[in-house]
């Protein structure tokens, strides 16, 4: 996986709540196992008419957003099952960022793993940020992850949340199963200490 360092990119909004995993990748999209060619069935029940045709008036069909890589989401974000399609799906539209108050848990894991940045905002800014998005085409923001900031073009920053063990990882480009290498030496050490205190969980 490659690091998460600096982003800047087009942004676009989408600040509906409780946007859930089958809105963002809907069940046709379930019929591969591949990571990759998903970013077509993006929001596909928002993004197409029922004849397949594209709906002019959703944001990533209107001219100026089809370039976006940083999604301003709403509450909740990323609920519903855990089809880790959805994720697969936002990186292969070209999403790298998505912004909003909060995440659902299994969705958050699914995008840490496929190395998509979920920058937890307060309320107040995620709102602020999508009417700025949404007020103009090919608006910019720039991510910075080690210092946990987005900043406006006229330099004005917010802060985000992330956690920072995922944090680290992300700067770093190792996620999945190698990211527990480094806590091997805290593993076998909280082992020998639980063995001696609770011998009896031990065969």
């Amino acid at each position: 996986m490659e690091p998460v360092t600096v982003h800047t990119g087009i942004v676009a909004a989408l600040p509906l709540p409780n946007v859930d995993t089958d809105m963002i990748a809907p069940s046709e999209a379930m019929k591969t196992i591949a990571k990759t060619g998903l970013g077509g069935f993006l929001f596909g029940r928002m993004r197409y008419r029922p004849d397949g045709s594209e709906e002019p008036g959703f944001v990533l069909n209107r001219p100026g957003f089809r370039e976006a890589s940083i999604l301003i989401a709403g509450e909740n974000f990323g609920c519903g099952s855990s089809r880790e399609h959805a994720v697969w799906a936002l990186v292969g539209f070209g999403i790298r960022v998505v912004v909003a108050p909060g995440f659902a848990d299994i969705f958050s894991l699914n995008a840490f793993r496929n190395g998509l940045l979920l920058a937890a905002a307060s309320k107040a800014d995620v709102e602020s940020l999508a009417a700025e998005a949404a007020a103009g085409s090919a608006v910019r923001l720039t991510v910075d992850l080690a210092a946990q900031e987005i900043r406006r073009p006229d330099g004005r920053a917010v802060r985000f949340d992330i956690d920072p063990f995922r944090k680290q990882l992300l700067l770093s480009g190792s996620a999945g199963a190698e990211e527990l290498d480094g806590l091997r030496p805290a593993i076998r050490a909280f082992e020998e200490r639980q063995r001696l205190a609770c011998p009896w969980l031990w065969p």
